[in-house]
């Protein structure tokens, strides 16, 4: 059974449709990039996924045991979210609050599963570290351990190569990767990098005026 079933979609912003009858599936393991023109709905098909979006209609479910508060993301960042006054740490922490339930305090789990996405991301000895005194590519990195927090079955990713170099973009798409195949973490991300999501993804989705999903392969000799 799928993670993820988007039946008939249809979204849109005050009454104008911008995606018309969308239909996918994601399956675990899967590495989806999501692609296409500007104003496509990229975002707002993200964003209706984690439900905090309405849908014109159409519905979007979960299955194979993923539960939709089980899903990390990594939104694109803002930039007052990235002059944020707090530390690495604390924010890392903060993606375990779906798990942490009405409990004021962390728990003990939750603290090791935040030290152990620091340790994966390379981020450790910075848990002390102001959050807004880091690089664009550390930020990233504490997003990404944040986001872990939350799952370890699917992630969503809007641009998380945004604004970063061309060192710190190949770091970025190899550590997503290593999640993908070694973690068997399923993939969702937003990209304006058709060549990365040609090297990385086993599927695609391209909205805009045309809309394709299927694997890399078939898009490829679509676009032939």
């Amino acid at each position: 059974m799928a993670q993820l079933i988007c039946q008939n979609l249809c979204l849109g912003y005050d009454g104008r449709e911008i995606v018309h009858d969308l239909n996918f599936e994601v399956h675990e393991g899967d590495y989806l990039c999501i692609v296409g023109e500007n104003g496509s709905g990229k975002t707002t098909l993200m964003k209706t996924i984690l439900n905090l979006h309405a849908a014109m209609s159409g519905t979007v479910t979960t299955g194979d045991g993923l539960v939709q508060s089980e899903i990390g993301y990594l939104p694109q960042q803002t930039d007052a979210q990235r002059d944020f006054p707090a530390t690495v740490e604390e924010i890392v922490l903060s993606g375990c609050q779906g798990r942490n339930g009405l409990r004021p305090f962390y728990t003990k789990a939750a603290r090791k599963s935040a030290a152990d996405n620091m340790e994966k991301m390379g981020i450790a000895s910075l848990a002390r570290h102001s959050y807004r005194e880091l690089s664009g590519g550390q930020q990233q990195r504490v997003l990404l351990a944040r986001a872990l927090c939350a799952t370890k079955k699917m992630l969503l990713l809007d641009e998380p190569v945004s604004g970063l170099d061309p060192k710190v973009t190949a770091e970025m798409y190899q550590l997503i990767d290593s999640l993908n195949k070694r973690e068997k973490i399923t993939i969702l991300m937003i990209s304006h990098d058709i060549e990365a999501a040609m090297q990385y993804a086993t599927h695609i989705l391209h909205l805009g005026s045309s809309v394709f999903f299927g694997t890399k392969q078939a898009y490829m000799q679509r676009a032939k």
